[in-house]
């Protein structure tokens, strides 16, 4: 205890001393202490602010525990024994790999599946054909599955998973990662005859995560126009040699040079930018390339005549070339039927692979049971192995070790009307891609039909939108695509046919009446024959074809509104016609010269000028000039025409001489053609506010129209199928209980509602009775008839033969002998048929005659008669 003691009080004296110290420090000391310890916080909280927490992402929902397997079938669930065969092979092969092949990882071979049980990938793939003609095609069949799953991350993105889900579980939480959207994808190209493959090898990131912001979107790449050339008249002998072209061609050159200048400096710019991204990207390098687990499909060449091998992403739909630069390498592919190890360098990617699967050398096989043929040996292996021991014995030996791939053990793959129609997860479908966005949505979602949407934009950084284009389905005005510029504002609608105005595209700025507008017709559907009307504030110009008049163009030009205070309404105060021009097609019917080929109405000048068409042996054209100007006489009823009111020029004047008495005629005609074509004017632009009205109420009436054969949207069309339903099975019911009812057709007789009699039931009773046995006399009675008709034939055969014996032929006594043998036949069994309705007669007249006793109808009533 004292040393103890001790102990402590040297401690305290330590601790006193200490601080005795420190109270003896002098200040500035102190100073540079909390200098320091202010900059360790600095130092700390600089540390600190660098450390970066990375939240985890939420796990996916698609996990063994998130699937049902109450209702799998048993093959699910279990494996036969030869699967068990099979996983044994594999082992053993797996090994025998490993062995060889330390350096490589191990095979993707026999992941479990949603019930835990192994199977081999092999027998995971289900051929099947799918009944939609859409899907026939590996196009819309991989864009198919690549719209209707959403993609699922792999657990380790370095490592193939180790579960493996069959396609009905794939297809029924349309989920999955890329081994099981590659097996689907493969078990439908297989079905529809392709020769495909599930491929496991590496991707790039961007392959991986289904990241397209680096791809050009497919809806806007414009396909290539294919120019046709013009064919070139032959020259005429006596054609007028062109102009001579007194343009300056140093001011031509001067001018291609500044146009190569602004392309140029276009270019340098573009490639400035595109630099700049490059290098952005190549800052972000993936620290894992070449080393992500990716799937996908590969089509060989051959079958469906597909004329060369590629490659299917199952997360986009989109076809590679083999020697493209996101496939990184190949550890194993197969089908349903083998399965096959890449035994090829893979320092070039994919580029430098042989997809010869029959070579050994480059791919290793499973089975021997291939359906790929082997390489032809040479002619010195040939010589040597030419014996038929050798080919007996080598036949034993591949049917002793060959090993036929079991069937799958995945139930029949099958896709609903409704989900094939609904397509995406919950009808919605988002993928950006570089400087676009699409949008697709499933058919009837959106009340207003819309099905796809494409967006594009400006920047990467998808903030600038340059245009916007939008996909519809079943509206009932027929509208098909919407075209809407931002950067200008034209918006340009484009309709299927069956529009009520026959509008096939509607281009303009504003809905509002009397602005820039373009409005394109189907002319077959119209009976005026109209093609296309331009229409702005002033103008109107419209184009025709098929006409019986041969009118091809007319071009109106509108003065100034008058203005009025009481109608303001367009179709109350039209706008003045100014002038009108038309422009007609030939008529081979009549002279070029007496055929107008253009009339313009100068309605302000009073003028009309017709111009006639050329003649083929002529450079110019008739024309004509009239000058309206009416002069009265003292009653003012009478039109005097002067010269100088038709001015002319005629190419053959001696051709063509004209009296005055024609000039007042065609000027009439003329005149009369004026009223019509503004008439005509007028309606055109009462038709454009017609349209134009009709537009906004389509617009905003979004109505779809719905097939009558789709019963779960169709409400009339259901209601009316479930009526006649209802109408059939009443009637179905009605004749059962008619067959089943004897009484039924002597009950019809009395009065409906009345109430039976002892009388009456025992008169229902009797009339039943005897028209039963009445029935069963007949039938005897027509039995006995063709009995004795069949007897009244042979006999008359009988005789027939006995007269002609001597003079009948080997073949006539054969045919006798058959026809006897028939006719024999049948007398027996309308002979045993009488007997026996003759002993059943009376059992099934007193069976009918206890029914009736025991009819609850009747029963009451018929005791006394017991």
């Amino acid at each position: 205890m004292e040393v103890l003691k001790e102990k402590v009080e040297e401690e305290e004296e330590a601790e006193r001393a200490e601080r005795g110290e420190k109270m003896m420090r002098p200040m500035e000391v102190r100073k540079e202490e909390t200098i320091m310890t202010q900059e360790m916080l600095r130092d700390l909280e600089r540390k600190l602010s660098e450390i970066e927490v990375s939240i985890p992402e939420k796990p996916s929902t698609f996990t063994k525990d998130a699937i049902d397997i109450s209702k799998l079938p048993l093959s699910y669930q279990s494996n036969t024994p030869k699967e068990e065969h099979l996983l044994q092979v594999a082992d053993n092969f797996s090994r025998q790999y490993s062995h060889l092949c330390p350096d490589r990882v191990p095979l993707f071979l026999h992941p479990v599946n949603e019930c835990e049980v192994p199977k081999f990938v092999s027998t995971t793939i289900r051929p099947t054909l799918m009944p939609y003609p859409e899907l026939y095609n590996w196009d819309t069949c991989a864009q198919f599955v690549s719209d209707f799953l959403s993609a699922v991350p792999l657990p380790d993105p370095l490592k193939p998973p180790s579960y493996l889900y069959s396609s009905t579980t794939v297809l029924k939480y349309q989920k999955g990662n890329c081994f099981d959207f590659s097996t689907l994808l493969c078990s439908m190209l297989i079905g529809a005859r392709y020769d495909a493959y599930c491929v496991y090898g590496y991707g790039s990131q961007d392959l991986c995560h289904m990241d397209l912001t680096r791809e050009v979107c497919p809806l806007t790449v414009k396909p290539k126009e294919m120019v046709k050339e013009e064919e070139k008249a032959p020259p005429k002998k006596y054609a007028v040699k062109p102009p001579r072209d007194l343009t300056s061609r140093f001011e031509q050159e001067q001018e291609i040079k500044r146009q190569e200048a602004i392309k140029a400096e276009e270019e340098r710019r573009l490639k400035q930018e595109e630099e700049r991204l490059v290098e952005q990207e190549s800052a972000k390098t993936d620290p894992l390339h070449g080393l992500r687990v990716h799937s996908w499909v590969l089509v060989l060449s051959g079958k469906r005549e597909v004329p060369e091998s590629f490659f299917i992403d199952p997360f986009t739909g989109r076809s590679y070339s083999t020697q493209d630069d996101h496939f990184l390498g190949i550890e194993s592919l197969w089908n349903h039927k083998n399965y096959w190890v890449n035994m090829q360098d893979c320092w070039n990617c994919c580029k430098d692979l042989v997809f010869d699967l029959g070579d050994s050398v480059r791919w290793e096989y499973l089975l021997l049971g291939t359906d790929k043929p082997l390489l032809s040996l040479t002619d010195e292996e040939d010589d040597g192995t030419n014996d038929d021991d050798d080919v007996e014995n080598l036949g034993k030996e591949d049917e002793d070790k060959s090993f036929d791939m079991p069937c799958s053990w995945v139930e029949q793959i099958e896709i609903s009307p409704e989900a094939f129609e609904t397509r995406c997860p919950n009808g919605k479908k988002v993928i950006q891609y570089k400087r676009a966005k699409l949008e697709k949505w499933a058919p009837y979602l959106n009340n207003n039909g819309l099905v796809c949407r494409l967006t594009t934009y400006e920047d990467l950084e998808c903030t600038k939108t340059l245009e916007i284009k939008e996909w519809f389905q079943n509206r009932e005005d027929m509208l098909e695509l919407k075209h809407i510029n931002k950067v200008t504002g034209l918006n340009i609608d484009y309709f299927k046919p069956g529009h009520p105005q026959a509008l096939r595209v509607h281009s303009y700025t504003s809905m509002q009446p009397e602005m820039d507008r373009v409005m394109e017709f189907y002319e077959t559907a119209r009976v005026d024959g109209l093609i296309k009307r331009e229409e702005t504030p002033r103008t109107m110009t419209e184009y025709y074809q098929g006409r019986p008049d041969l009118l091809s163009y007319r071009h109106v030009n509108f003065g100034p509104r008058i203005k009025k205070l009481a109608l303001n309404s367009a179709e109350s105060n039209p706008r003045p016609v100014v002038k009108i021009t038309e422009r007609f097609f030939r008529n081979p019917a009549k002279p070029a010269d007496e055929d107008v080929a253009e009339r313009v109405f100068l309605i302000l000048d009073e003028r009309i000028q017709l111009r006639y068409h050329c003649r083929e042996d002529r450079i110019t054209a008739s024309k004509r000039e009239f000058l309206w100007r009416t002069e009265g006489d003292s009653k003012g009823n009478k039109i005097i025409m002067t010269p100088d009111m038709c001015l002319s020029f005629e190419v053959e004047p001696m051709e063509h001489t004209k009296k005055l008495l024609y000039q007042p005629e065609a000027m009439m005609k003329l005149k009369n053609e004026e009223k019509l074509s503004r008439h005509q004017a007028w309606e055109s632009e009462l038709e454009v506010l017609e349209i134009l009205k009709l537009r906004e109420e389509e617009e905003a009436a979004h109505a779809l129209t719905i097939s009558i054969y789709d019963t779960k949207r169709n409400e009339k069309s259901k209601e009316y199928r479930e009526a006649m339903e209802r109408v059939m099975h009443e009637e179905h019911l009605w004749q059962v209980e008619a067959q089943l009812d004897y009484l039924a057709p002597f009950l019809a007789q009395l009065p409906p509602g009345e109430k039976l009699t002892r009388w009456q039931a025992v008169r229902l009773k009797d009339e039943c009775l005897s028209d039963f046995k009445q029935r069963l006399i007949n039938k005897a009675n027509l039995i006995q008839a063709r009995f004795e008709k069949e007897t009244q034939e042979l006999q008359k055969q009988q005789q027939w033969y006995q007269e002609n014996q001597v003079t009948l032929t080997p073949e006539d006594e054969d045919l006798y002998l058959s026809y006897c043998s028939q006719a024999m036949f049948r007398i027996r069994i309308l002979e045993q048929r009488l007997n026996r309705h003759k002993e059943l007669a009376p059992l099934k007249y007193l069976a009918l005659e206890e029914k009736l006793y025991k009819d609850p109808r009747l029963v009451e009533l018929l005791k006394v008669f017991v």
